[in-house]
């Protein structure tokens, strides 16, 4: 039988699996580079699991402001990653898109993620598996953040999307 963890014991396992999760994204990212930041990334996967949204309300999502998503959008629409229309309800609004190519990249990068965790996963205990599922959804529970889509190859894919 386990010992109850304290809060710090949490906090120290989740902020080592963190640094175990970003080598894993940084390593997903290498076979882009020069493409996109990971900031521009994380722009491509909000855009890919939410679908066209307003400028303003990418910028809320992003959690900056409309400048930055302003110049962010720049960048990405010269890289042929996403496309900005104006909003046909309202002509002062910008609407922002995945092109194909945009989903090509958070295709390519996500399978890549994917694998390598995978191959993690495969090396713990089969018998903790069950756990670390119980752990992380009452985690991200906590942190209000919707479940992926299971079957989804993205993994970015919200239910009832």
């Amino acid at each position: 039988m386990h010992e109850k963890a304290s809060t710090d014991d949490v906090v120290t396992g989740l902020l080592t699996a963190s640094r175990v999760l970003v080598g894993v994204a940084a390593r997903s990212l290498a076979e882009i580079e020069g493409r996109v930041t990971v900031t521009q990334f994380r722009t491509l996967v909000v855009l890919s699991a939410h679908g066209p949204l307003r400028q303003g309300g990418l910028a809320e999502l992003l959690g900056v402001n409309a400048s930055t998503t302003q110049r962010m959008v720049d960048r990405l629409e010269a890289a042929g990653l996403v496309d900005r229309q104006p909003n046909p309800r309202s002509r002062r609004e910008v609407v922002v898109t995945l092109t194909a190519a945009g989903a090509e990249v958070v295709d390519l990068v996500t399978r890549r993620r994917r694998r390598e965790i995978q191959t993690i996963v495969r090396r713990m205990p089969p018998e903790t598996r069950s756990a670390a599922v119980d752990a992380l959804r009452a985690f991200t529970d906590a942190a209000g953040e919707p479940d992926a889509v299971a079957g989804s190859l993205w993994g970015w894919s919200l239910v009832g999307d």
